[in-house]
């Protein structure tokens, strides 16, 4: 049968052409292997998403230099600045590290949206035939909503990378006076700094790279229509869904995380559908059933649901757009 049982377009009274469609859907996302067409872009993306798995470690564990930083701002004592610059210069090479990462993100994206939204096939057979590369795809989704849910509740990023930037300013003042601030400490130029200081001070700084990505490839690739795109996120985030919504297809899951990681991707796929379609996913007409998705947000564990409502909540472009269903807004409490 597959990993992907195909869609079955069922209506429940028996009229498919004017009654709502109900898909039984399985998309294996635990062991989708890659077709031999595959190969080789499923090889460049998961070295991508083995250095994003590092990267969340990485988060998980930051542990700042908040400490180092206090003492030196009330001592102006040599030991603790030395301490302080010390502390924080390795923790700001990490910073630099994962900011370059999101522009592997930003490369990688827009050749697996090329495979999976190419007019040659409907995105159905595009789901059905390259289910490694949709699995894929979903890890990145995954990870983008892990590095922001990080990002947020880790203020010593911030606050690291600010008191970075203040030392090397004084440094090169006190340069200017004939001081030395020991420049060989220095390896991240102003420009690079700077692009860093944007990307870190965006609340979610990686969703708006894949969002960005996602919106510059529907741009770009003039021969594969918008339709595609959406079309294509729409049906995943149908496709999630559904697996959500029946307790036969959640019992196949093998692993207990596999459920939240669909949950990521569900919500992670309404705001890019949201970012790239022109009217947005809260429209009546749109391929994605935004009340049938919070619902199943709502049905889960606050600890499971809350930071995902709130990415509905504050990283969709048109929730707030007068054209908005105002059950919608109640729902997400707009």
């Amino acid at each position: 049968m597959g990993n992907l049982l195909r869609l079955l377009a069922r209506d429940e009274t028996g009229n498919s052409c004017c009654s709502h469609q109900k898909y039984d859907v399985f998309l294996d996302f635990e062991n989708a292997s890659p077709s031999e067409a595959e190969a080789d872009l499923y090889k460049d993306v998961a070295r991508v998403l083995q250095v994003s798995q590092e990267i969340i470690q990485e988060l998980h564990q930051y542990k700042g230099a908040a400490k180092e930083i206090r003492e030196a701002i009330s001592d102006p004592g040599d030991d603790y600045q030395r301490r302080a610059w010390e502390t924080v210069t390795p923790l700001v090479q990490k910073l630099k590290q994962f900011y370059l990462f999101s522009n592997d993100i930003e490369v990688i994206v827009p050749r697996i949206l090329a495979e999976l939204c190419g007019p040659e096939v409907t995105p159905t057979q595009h789901l059905e035939t390259q289910q490694a590369l949709v699995k894929q795809f979903a890890e990145i989704l995954e990870f983008t909503l892990k590095f922001d849910e990080l990002k947020m509740t880790t203020p010593a990023i911030q606050n690291d990378f600010s008191y970075y930037r203040r030392t090397v300013m004084r440094g090169k003042l006190e340069s200017n006076n004939g001081t030395d601030p020991g420049e060989d400490d220095v390896t991240i130029d102003h420009q690079l700094a700077n692009k860093m200081s944007l990307f870190y001070a965006n609340s979610t700084p990686m969703l708006k790279i894949l969002s960005e990505a996602t919106s510059k490839f529907v741009t770009e690739h003039k021969e594969i229509p918008l339709e595609n795109t959406t079309e294509t996120l729409g049906t995943m985030a149908k496709v999630c869904q559904r697996m959500l919504e029946n307790p036969d297809l959640i019992a196949r899951f093998r692993r207990e995380e596999t459920q939240l990681f669909i949950l990521r991707v569900m919500v992670a796929l309404i705001i890019l559908y949201d970012h790239v379609h022109p009217h947005g996913a809260f429209v009546k007409a749109s391929n994605v059933d935004v009340k049938g998705c919070v619902k199943v947000l709502k049905d889960q564990p606050a600890s499971s649901s809350e930071n995902l409502l709130n990415a509905l909540r504050y990283t969709t472009k048109h929730l707030n757009d007068e054209n908005t269903p105002k059950q919608i807004k109640t729902l997400l409490s707009v």
